[in-house]
């Protein structure tokens, strides 16, 4: 495992968008990835500028977005398809048909999740996959007590993650479920790159610093995988 300690977020911001720039540099076609939450937010708009000054930057890139609430609408203004829309997609010059995010108003929930794992597989697997760290450890939607083998899936959210995405529904009806990429399906990346930035983080930091690999910290699988780069500010 790979640390780098920056100053501050503008500097992880800079750090993280210069990775992700570089892997489209080396493989235009890679398979991406990607978050959503406050902390990749900056690397995003880091991207979008520079992208804007470099021809085609997007053009044969394929995304697959870590997850999405069960029950609302790509268009609903508090989902992880808005969100990436508005920070990235609708900047860049992607195709659509390149862009994956679970569908999380599938009729059979289930089955979505199959599906999502065949496309990642069809793709070709994930080159380089970015990461948030949850003040708990989870990562995605995989909460402590995740196996670490899990494939993608339906999971129940924790009323802590509820109330922290409460400002995203203010009519107050926040889902209570999401589709997330496993944590199997996570390692199986080529290469990872963890975002953890601010106050909130220090204790998971640490933890995850610390070496210790147990199921109740699920960020701890990631030091299973030969190639992640822990980005801190």
């Amino acid at each position: 495992m790979n640390w780098e300690p920056l100053a501050d977020y503008d500097a992880l911001s800079d750090r993280a968008a210069d990775i992700l720039l570089s892997a489209i540099r080396r493989n235009p076609r890679i398979v991406l990835g990607l978050p959503t939450g406050r902390t990749p937010v900056r690397m995003y708009e880091r991207v979008v500028a520079a992208c804007s000054r470099e021809y085609h930057c997007f053009r044969d890139v394929v995304t697959f977005n870590l997850d999405e609430y069960v029950g609302i609408p790509s268009t609903h203004p508090g989902s992880y398809c808005t969100f990436m829309s508005e920070h990235l997609f609708s900047h860049v010059d992607m195709a659509k048909s390149n862009a994956h995010i679970p569908n999380g108003m599938a009729r059979d929930p289930d089955a979505e999740c199959a599906r999502y794992e065949r496309e990642i597989a069809s793709a070709g697997g994930l080159d380089l996959t970015f990461l948030g760290l949850g003040s708990n450890g989870h990562i995605g939607f995989n909460e402590p007590g995740t196996p670490f083998d899990s494939r993608t899936r339906v999971v129940a959210l924790t009323e802590s993650t509820r109330a922290a995405n409460a400002p995203l529904f203010p009519d107050g009806n926040v889902p209570s479920h999401a589709i997330t990429m496993g944590i199997g399906t996570i390692l199986e990346s080529k290469s990872i790159v963890l975002l953890a930035s601010g106050d909130k983080k220090r204790a998971a930091i640490e933890r995850l610093r610390s070496g210790e690999i147990a199921e109740e910290f699920p960020a701890s699988a990631l030091w299973k995988h030969r190639d992640v780069t822990v980005l801190t500010a």
